[in-house]
């Protein structure tokens, strides 16, 4: 590029090519700074403009690629929005020389972010250029003698196939990807088989049968476990494009080996698949075969594989047909589990009550009663507390199948426990589950059983515990009504604002800010407004200029129908806040007082 003098507009631009420089004499060894200037080429392509761009700035960049793995892999993202600055995707070629070598370079993150670059800009690709320009790259890529460049090139048959229109190179394309994975190479066929998925997913239907899946096949039994795991990753794209007739016979046999191949990792990914075969096959292979194959995976002898297995149990019954889905739950699923219940593996155990209660309602109230309901008891027993917290996180799910009261009846002194767990997190699951319950069990049943529970959770040593507690009890009065907050609930958080602890004082504050609105200006005028204004001369500062905010809502609340109550009761207290001596106190009285005036 021309040398600029300090003079010239764009001297700047200058400074930043020489930051760029990886001469062996001129480099300039900052990484950072080098890195730094990657990223502002794009101010230098719009000081350019569009044409030198293409002729002076994208050859520049071309010999950058002699420069550490940071610096490259920044090139190659910010030349996959480069598109507009050389003239939108009439000139996307321009952009290819220095991506296509980027992509055959050692290091993967910078090949990935480089082909990710090329797939955007190949999708951008004016048509007329695909086969000119973006074609002739890929066969290049595809005849590498390293497997970076043919690596590299599994990602870029989509975009290639999608933009030509040309049936004799798009046959050609499909011959390339066929050689790529049949490669000497693991590593080339790991990614073709990473990508087969996409292509097939693009292809037409005389391709897909004779081309494609011929290949795959081959993949599927690769001696390389990874190469497989890829290859049965595309079994539910797959399924999806083929008839159910052509999924039977193509698919099913493949799922079926990965099913009990040697590999733990090809048995995860053929669990990881299951639930995308259902809707794919008759119900008549279902029933016979894919039901059982499913069971065998739950019994898998490795963790990894019962644990994904475990984590598709909803899914996998969900779609099942509804005919014979309540059967197949029971006879072949229930009791394996039944054993996964007691599993040695902790992460099987927690993937399992994230699904198990969600079969309450795919086999109905007596069968979750007789069968379902102990399990779930078991399990919020279970010593590991992630276990206890997604049972608790789907109680509803069985209370809407067998109802509120019975599965309280059977599960209360478990709830009663859980609620002073050890893990805060289950404590804080076991609140968020009490508005539903007291809906269930009305205000009496419900003041008897856990009223107690509630006020204790106020004065927990978790804040976020006390927090949730404070908007339980909203909630509750949302549900119960004034009355019943007059009766059960104030009385008792009013009485935490004489507490020697400042926290629970500030607890009462918290709660009076929840309940407020939901018990009415009345019972904040003739209950609460008192127990705060005493609580304005409270010896900790936090204490006060919590007070100054709860005053300032408590106001916004009045202010319709007790607006004299506001001006002689609230805003005295807030003006004798204001001449506070902590900074805070006087900050938040300061804003109460706004919201008074206004």
């Amino acid at each position: 590029m021309a040398s600029l003098g300090p003079e010239d507009d764009l001297y700047p631009i200058q400074v930043l090519i020489d930051e760029l420089r990886n001469d062996e004499e001129q480099r300039n060894e900052d990484v950072q700074l080098r890195l730094d200037s990657i990223k502002r080429l794009s101010t230098i392509s719009l000081a350019l403009g569009e044409e030198r761009t293409r002729k002076e700035l994208i050859p520049f960049v071309s010999d950058l690629m002699d420069d550490e793995d940071e610096v490259l892999c920044a090139l190659a993202e910010q030349l996959g929005v480069f598109l507009p600055l050389v003239g939108g995707s009439e000139f996307a070629h321009c952009l290819l020389p220095p991506l296509e070598s980027l992509a055959t370079v050692e290091e993967t993150v910078v090949r990935d972010r480089a082909v990710e670059s090329l797939r955007s800009i190949g999708a951008e690709h004016a048509s007329a250029h695909i086969e000119s320009h973006f074609i002739p790259m890929l066969r290049r890529l595809v005849q590498g003698d390293w497997f970076t460049a043919r690596s590299s090139a599994c990602g870029l048959f989509k975009p290639a196939y999608m933009g030509c229109s040309s049936t004799g190179v798009r046959g050609e394309l499909c011959t390339m990807f066929k050689g790529l994975c049949g490669d000497d190479t693991p590593m080339v066929r790991r990614a073709a088989a990473a990508r087969l998925g996409e292509l097939a997913s693009c292809l037409e239907k005389e391709h897909l049968r004779g081309e494609l899946i011929p290949v795959w096949n081959t993949l599927a039994s690769d001696e390389q476990d990874s190469v497989r795991v890829l290859a049965v990753d595309a079994c539910g794209i797959l399924a999806e494009l083929l008839s159910k007739e052509e999924t039977e016979e193509t698919v099913m046999p493949v799922v079926r080996e990965a099913s009990r191949d040697k590999s733990w990792r090809v048995r995860l990914a053929a669990a990881d698949n299951y639930n995308n075969l259902v809707s794919s096959l008759s119900v008549e292979l279902i029933k016979s075969e894919l039901v059982a194959s499913f069971a065998t995976l739950l019994k898998d002898p490795e963790a990894e594989v019962r644990t994904a297995a475990c984590k598709r149990l909803r899914t996998f019954c969900e779609k099942l047909p509804e005919d014979f889905r309540e059967d197949a739950i029971m006879n072949d699923i229930f009791p394996c589990v039944q054993t996964l219940v007691n599993d040695a593996n902790q992460n099987v155990k927690i993937a399992l009550a994230g699904d198990l209660m969600t079969l309450a309602t795919l086999v109905g109230k007596d069968k979750t009663i007789e069968h379902l309901l102990p399990l779930f008891l078991q399990q919020l027993k279970d010593e590991v507390s992630e276990v206890r917290l997604n049972i608790v996180k789907n109680l509803d799910c069985a209370s809407k199948v067998i109802g509120v009261p019975q599965l309280t009846q059977s599960i209360l002194p478990t709830i009663v426990e859980l609620a002073e767990d050890t893990k805060w997190r289950v404590r804080l699951a076991i609140i968020e589950y009490m508005p539903l319950l007291a809906k269930q069990l009305g205000p009496e049943v419900f003041s008897e059983k856990f009223n107690a529970l509630c006020m204790n959770w106020l004065v927990d040593n978790v804040y976020a515990i006390r927090q949730a507690a404070a908007t339980n009890l909203r909630r509750l009065v949302e549900t119960f009504g004034k009355d019943w907050a007059q009766a059960s609930i104030l009385p008792k958080v009013l009485a935490m604002a004489r507490d020697p602890n400042y926290l629970h004082r500030l607890t009462t504050l918290f709660s009076i800010n929840m309940l407020a609105e939901a018990v009415g200006a009345e019972l904040v005028q003739t209950t609460v407004l008192s127990v705060i204004v005493q609580l304005a001369s409270d010896s900790v500062a936090n204490v006060r200029f919590n007070v100054a905010r709860t005053l300032g809502r408590l106001a916004a609340i009045l202010e319709k129908d007790h607006r004299s109550v506001v001006t002689a009761e609230i805003k005295p207290v807030l003006e004798r806040l204001n001449q506070d001596s902590d900074p805070d106190v006087k900050f938040f009285a300061t804003e109460a007082l706004v919201v008074v005036a206004n």
